[in-house]
């Protein structure tokens, strides 16, 4: 029984593989295309190349992840939650998906769209997704610009949420994900045991009668 409570209060291993590696992932991305924006350096085709592949990467993560949500329940938020912050939990993760499909998608589209096929690891073509067309291509360009600065905003709002439920509501959401143990969150320390026995050194109150000791100094009657 208690093997299936913990396993209803925290991601299964996959999922937690998969978030992280995502995680990591999409700061990579966010990193390489800020740099390769408007660059004329040496480096800046290898950097398109890689932004590349770093997005055809995440479509294949998304791809799964999204395929093992479908079999396996998350976890259930905190019964306390205020309904407004759940609605934007769960509207927050629907934005995160839809956006982690889109930008591959948009990128792929767009490649297309410029003429350029994207180039895999060892000679392997993409097919293109779209005929040239440069109108076509600064349109997705755009998109595929809005829609970036739109993800990187989700994720630090989720990665906030995150470290709120994590340090000021002490709730067991963050822990769902990292896998670690939810911490004793109660201002009152845990009860003790009913079995415990006091303490040798725990002085004995006097008894009110007194000793049954006659005072030796008393006068005699």
């Amino acid at each position: 029984m208690s093997a299936d409570l913990r396993e209803t209060k925290r991601y299964g291993r996959p999922a937690r593989w998969l978030h992280w590696s995502m995680a990591l992932l999409i700061i990579g991305m966010v990193f390489v295309g800020a740099a390769m924006v408007d660059s004329v350096a040496t480096w800046q085709p290898t950097a398109v190349q890689l932004h590349k592949w770093l997005g055809l990467t995440l479509l294949v993560l998304v791809t799964l992840r999204l395929a093992y949500r479908l079999r396996h329940r998350a976890p259930a938020l905190p019964s306390d939650l205020p309904k407004l912050q759940a609605l934007g939990a769960r509207a927050a993760h629907v934005g995160l998906y839809l956006l982690m499909f889109a930008m591959p998608l948009l990128g792929w589209a767009m490649q297309g769209a410029a003429g350029t096929p994207v180039m895999m690891p060892g000679g392997w073509v993409l097919p293109a997704l779209l005929a040239p067309d440069l109108a076509t291509y600064g349109l997705l360009r755009d998109l595929h610009a809005l829609f970036a600065y739109t993800l990187f905003a989700l994720i630090l709002l989720h990665a906030g949420a995150g470290l709120y439920h994590g340090f000021v509501r002490r709730d067991g959401v963050l822990e769902s994900m990292t896998g670690g143990d939810q911490v004793f969150t109660s201002d009152e320390p845990p009860l003790a045991s009913s079995n415990s026995t006091p303490s040798s050194d725990t002085d004995t109150p006097p008894s009110p009668l007194g000793s049954s000791r006659p005072n030796e100094n008393a006068p005699p009657g």
